[in-house]
Order: structure tokens, then sequence, then C-alpha cells
């Protein structure tokens, strides 16, 4: 991706954690409208949103994997799903009360909260300047949002894919724990694929190396940071083709 290029459509990956603060659960819309008031600011370059939204802050489907439950994998990561709905309309809300138009879309259908995704409607909307809000994943279990945040970024034509985190880019180790870890301003996927940098998970990379999709990894809490993604500043960690990171 070339330095100080305009982004005109982006797919922004926020994960549920992001919707609470540090170590809490639940939402704050205290957050949601933190990233609200940035979101809004980004459109008004020109870019084009989609957010993909997870719900780790409300439930994960991982959590009910020990032997001790009764509650099958699958029908856990539905729960998860509709958690991600959940956290969709709380961003909804936060962005239509600052003056944003949008639409929630999620991949189960729930006719009276949020329109079904279709790929071709989605577009559309876009096309309007319209923020759209992606949950329920892809709408079947064993997959996550980061893989259908891929998924989607792919089916919408987007130019990066843009996620989201608590920390400045991708480090070797979690810079939470480790104060030394090393910080990588540029990567591409073979290495983070390599290396096990686990900001997203590997079927989601996999899925952005075919298709030679870019990943922008950058810290959603620094203001103006989404705006700078977009408008082509090198902030945290960008991913891309060998050839690209080299030349």
């Amino acid at each position: 991706m070339a330095e100080n290029r305009v982004l005109k459509r982006v797919v922004l990956k926020l994960s549920g954690e992001s919707f609470a603060p540090s170590g809490e659960r639940g939402i704050s819309m205290d957050e949601v409208h933190l990233i609200s008031r940035q979101i809004i600011k980004a459109t008004e370059s020109g870019c084009q949103i989609a957010i993909v939204i997870g719900g780790g802050n409300i439930l994960r489907g991982a959590q009910f994997k020990s032997k001790n439950t009764s509650i099958s994998e699958a029908t856990a990561h539905y729960m998860g799903m509709l958690a991600t709905v959940i956290n969709g309309l709380a961003i909804q809300d936060a962005l239509e009360t600052l003056g944003c138009e949008t639409r929630l879309m999620s991949a189960i259908h729930m006719d009276t909260v949020c329109e079904p995704y279709i790929r071709r409607r989605a577009r559309h909307h876009l096309s309007k300047n319209r923020v759209i809000i992606l949950a329920a994943g892809t709408g079947g279990p064993f997959v996550t949002t980061d893989t259908a945040a891929a998924l989607r970024s792919l089916e919408l034509g987007a130019d990066a894919l843009l996620k989201a985190t608590r920390v400045d880019g991708v480090y070797s180790e979690d810079p939470e724990i480790n104060p030394h870890a090393v910080f990588y301003r540029e990567l591409n996927y073979e290495t983070v694929l390599e290396k096990n940098l686990r900001f997203m998970d590997t079927t989601a990379v996999a899925q952005c190396m075919e298709h030679k999709m870019p990943i922008m990894i950058f810290n959603y809490q620094k203001e103006g940071n989404i705006q700078k993604a977009i408008s082509g500043e090198k902030i945290g960690t960008i991913v891309t083709s060998k050839t690209e990171t080299t030349s």
C-alpha cells in the first residue's frame, strides 16, 4: 500500500473489549462514544467505513470449552454472535446520536432489530456514505470475527482492513506484560504466520495474504488515529506482501 494513499473504503475491526474500560466487561457508552466520534471524523474525509464488531465484552464462545459445561461449542459460538448484535446496537445508537447515518446488518436474520447482511445491499449503503455495522460474524460457528472482517473486506472491495487495538501496533510479545517487546512498523503476512504474532487469528491473516489485502493495526485510543490511518499516515503496523514491505 503506497505511503500517504488516502483510503476510500475500509473495514474497521473493533473488538468487544473496546466497548468497556480495560479489564472490565459489559458496555460503557463513554467508551462507545469515544470510538464513534473518531469514526465520524474519519468519514468526513470521504472514506466509506464498514465496522465488524466482536462480542468478547459480553460473552466469548471459547469460555464454554470447559469439560464442566453442558453447552456445546457450536451453541456457545452462536451465543457469542448474538453478543456482537448487542454491541452493534450500542454503536449504532451512539453514531446516530452524533448525527451519522448508519445501517446495522447481521449475518443472522433478526429483522425487528437490524437488516440481514446482503453484500450488494451493504455496498449500496456504503455508496450512500452510510456507516455500516456488520454483526454476528459470518453467521456460522467456529469462525472468529477477525476472519469475518477479512472476508467482508474482500467482499466489499475495501482498500484495507483496519484492526483497532489498545496498543500501538504489533509487538513480538504482549507489551503490557513485557515492556521490552519489539515493535514492528512493517511486516509481511509470511512473517506474521511464521512468528505466530497473535494480533489476529491465522485464518484471517491467510485470507488477507491470499488476496493481498493490507492490514493496519493501531491504537484506537489515541485521538485521531482512525482518521490518520485512513489518510495514509504511518501509524501502528502495516502488514502487506513481501514485495510491498521491502520496496
